[in-house]
């Protein structure tokens, strides 16, 4: 069983970074997709550059923030499981009730953004419990499990595969409502389906086991103290960041052919990785780098409110009733309109943090947490 080594977690400052890096991301990737709208409808106002923005912003940020985030979240796990072990006490069941607090943000969340991943973090986060237990050689053999996709493996030994029939039934009814719905309607639809879609869909594209697999890698990089900057950390960053672009590359060059519903998984958790390595290589190398990533350290530090904002604004911005932009910009004006929000809401934190010392939902969160 895992004993805490009963050194101090100080806050990292670069996991922040990284969670700033990662939920700006999806904010920028879900402004592309539209928040989830996609239609037939002729788009008013496109440019010839959109196909070429949307394949690079796919292949930058589609799977890989939601992952980074992720790994942060099994990171957050670790800190808070071994302040409590420090402390002589279980987290076990703090952290379930926590996971239920989560689920209800996700609800909450779910009724304005039919792509919510609270929900699914919630459920799956409650896996972490028991393997937290564990020793760390047993750890890192179920992160390596979950690394190969196992689900994809047994589908393609079996055969089986996902009615995606019933998968895009319920895209289309969701996206009926995002266009053509009352905001009542809207809600209420993204309740009764949007959890059935969203865990049939990571399913289907391979993120089911790959969500859990980063949960707990975070955790174990907690657990070797990965993230700070001691012994020989930063040389293994750089082992990871070199090993990682050189499986981008080849992974890249290669045709998945009909492996593709298990290798574009794999392919997205390498590009992941080598994200991570570089910004951690670069935040402790480069004093420089450090100095223009606080500004994502700020974000990073509201995640939880920087996510159900961008929830509140793209559904007001792009669906029917709303602005409706949903048909009225292409991708790259899409984008654009991404990048203002992630100013507007850093221009918020910078506002907030000037009187307060958590965001307003982390600050809920961590009190409904920690209720006697």
């Amino acid at each position: 069983m895992y004993q805490t080594q009963n050194i101090q977690n100080t806050r990292i400052d670069v996991a922040d970074a990284l969670r700033g890096i990662a939920v700006a991301g999806i904010i920028l990737y879900h402004s592309v997709e539209h928040f989830n709208i996609f239609t037939n409808e002729p788009v008013a106002f496109t440019l010839g550059c959109d196909d070429m923005v949307g394949k690079i912003m796919a292949w930058l940020l589609s799977g890989k923030m939601y992952g980074i985030f992720a790994m942060l979240f099994g990171l957050s796990f670790f800190i808070m499981n071994d302040n409590q072990q420090q402390k002589g006490r279980s987290f076990a069941g703090r952290f379930a009730w926590r996971m239920c607090l989560l689920l209800m943000f996700g609800a909450v969340n779910m009724a304005l953004y039919d792509g919510d991943i609270l929900m699914v973090y919630a459920i799956l986060g409650m896996f972490i419990i028991p393997i937290s237990y564990l020793p760390s050689p047993a750890v890192w053999c179920i992160i390596a499990f979950l690394a190969v996709q196992p689900i994809e493996i047994f589908r393609l030994i079996t055969g089986w595969n996902l009615d995606t029939d019933s998968l895009w039934a319920l895209a289309g009814r969701i996206g009926e409502a995002h266009q053509h719905g009352t905001f009542v309607e809207n809600s209420l639809c993204n309740l009764r389906y949007g959890l059935e879609f969203n865990i049939k869909y990571f399913v289907w594209c391979g993120r089911m086991s790959q969500i859990l697999c980063l949960f707990v890698l975070g955790m174990q990089l907690g657990r070797q103290r990965l993230f700070y900057n001691e012994g020989r950390n930063l040389h293994i960053w750089h082992i990871v960041l070199v090993c990682s672009a050189v499986a981008v590359t080849a992974l890249s060059l290669a045709d998945f052919g009909r492996l593709d519903m298990w290798l574009a998984p794999i392919y997205n958790l390498f590009i992941l990785l080598m994200i991570t390595s570089a910004v951690v290589s670069a935040w402790y190398a480069f004093s420089s780098v450090r100095g223009a990533l606080q500004h994502l350290c700020i974000f990073g530090r509201m995640s939880l409110t920087n996510y159900l904002l961008q929830s509140a604004f793209g559904s007001l911005i792009f669906c029917g009733f709303g602005l409706s932009f949903y048909n009225k910009v292409g991708i790259t004006y899409a984008a654009l309109i991404g990048l203002l929000m992630v100013v507007a809401q850093y221009a918020f934190c910078r506002l907030w943090f000037r009187t307060h010392q958590r965001g307003p939902f982390e600050s809920l969160w961590r009190r409904l947490t920690w209720l006697k």
